[in-house]
């Protein structure tokens, strides 16, 4: 009898003591990931420099897009090329912009500052971006299959997933995006 109850207690400890936090540690961390924050490993060089291939982000859980901002890095889903892409929100809906041969980018006719932008390039050309959608490039001009390429210039709302905050590895480029 007394083997019997010192091994009830055994399992008893644990189950309270080691299964139980695993488990509730685990259903937290999905539920965090599916409702807060995920982490995203940056595919290709259509960021480069502001994001390498491999390095490893922090990213926000987008809800409202009315809380996005020109110049934020965005993760979102193309129907198009059927997989989810990081990239520079440069317009937003209602917004006319013009890029140049120069790559100067005018937004409304203000031209926009770009210092995150160190290899400029690729097409030109002149856009409108409808009501409910965004329009993307990359910081790599020179090498970015972004908005100026798609065929659907333009990403509805409902696709955005989440807005970059942090790169998070390798640690020697740990910043705020």
């Amino acid at each position: 009898m007394a083997n019997a109850n010192t091994s009830n207690d055994k399992i008893k400890y644990i189950l309270t003591e080691w299964v139980a936090p695993i488990v509730a540690a685990i259903v937290i961390s999905l539920c965090l990931n599916k409702f807060v924050f995920f982490i995203m490993r940056i595919p290709s060089e259509s960021m480069d420099p502001t994001l390498k291939i491999g390095d490893l982000g922090i990213v926000t859980r987008v809800y409202n897009t009315n809380n996005l901002k020109r110049g934020d890095v965005v993760i979102f889903k193309s129907v198009e090329l059927n997989e989810t892409l990081v990239k520079r929100l440069i317009g937003l809906p209602g917004d006319k912009i013009k890029i140049t041969d120069t790559g100067d980018v005018y937004i409304n006719g203000l031209n926009f500052e770009q210092d995150f932008v160190k290899h400029n390039g690729g097409a030109t050309g002149d856009y409108e971006v409808p009501e409910g959608c965004y329009f993307f490039l990359g910081d790599n001009r020179y090498n970015s299959l972004d908005s100026r390429y798609w065929s659907i210039k333009y990403i509805e709302a409902k696709y955005i997933e989440g807005k970059g905050q942090f790169v998070i590895f390798p640690f020697n480029r740990i910043s705020k995006l």
